[in-house]
């Protein structure tokens, strides 16, 4: 089952300028879009001293993991996750049924900042992603099911 639209270099730039307007607005560091699975789909800002795969992948068995205790705590959901550090903290929050936004923040930054100029992003991303899946109802991606021997069948050029 096909967890993303297909995305065009325009859904991609849409997400991008959310993610930087985040960044901006809130004074985080970093910004990605994840699917569930916890494939990074785009990030903005500075990433150069962060494993962004290994932080996508992580980080989405945390969101997963406190969907769980949601339940057992008889809560239909949790849509966020947030963890302290001394020096970064991250604020998860689900984006849509399939993605997620991560920001990852100086400690010195407002944790509630950062939640609320989510929320804004959060908006515009589910947003275009509605537009992309608009585009092609039937034909999405499971980035689960990647062959990263052979992605020709995912990634295609520009006509």
């Amino acid at each position: 089952m096909a967890t993303l639209p297909q995305l065009i270099e325009d859904d991609i730039r849409q997400l991008d300028e959310a993610l930087r307007q985040l960044l901006k607005s809130s004074d985080a560091t970093c910004a990605l879009v994840i699917d569930n699975g916890g494939f990074l789909i785009t990030h903005a800002g500075e990433a150069e001293n962060f494993d962004l795969t290994t932080i996508a992948a992580l980080a989405s068995g945390a969101y997963l993991a406190n969907q769980t205790i949601a339940n057992l705590v008889q809560e239909e959901n949790f849509n966020s996750v947030y963890q302290q550090g001394e020096k970064f903290s991250i604020f998860g929050t689900r984006i849509n049924d399939d993605s997620l936004l991560l920001t990852i923040f100086e400690a010195r930054v407002s944790v509630g900042a950062v939640k609320y100029f989510s929320a804004s992003a959060v908006r515009r991303i589910a947003a275009q992603l509605v537009i992309a899946h608009e585009r092609d109802p039937e034909n999405g991606i499971d980035l689960s099911m990647l062959n990263v021997a052979d992605t020709a069948g995912f990634f295609k050029k520009k006509a």
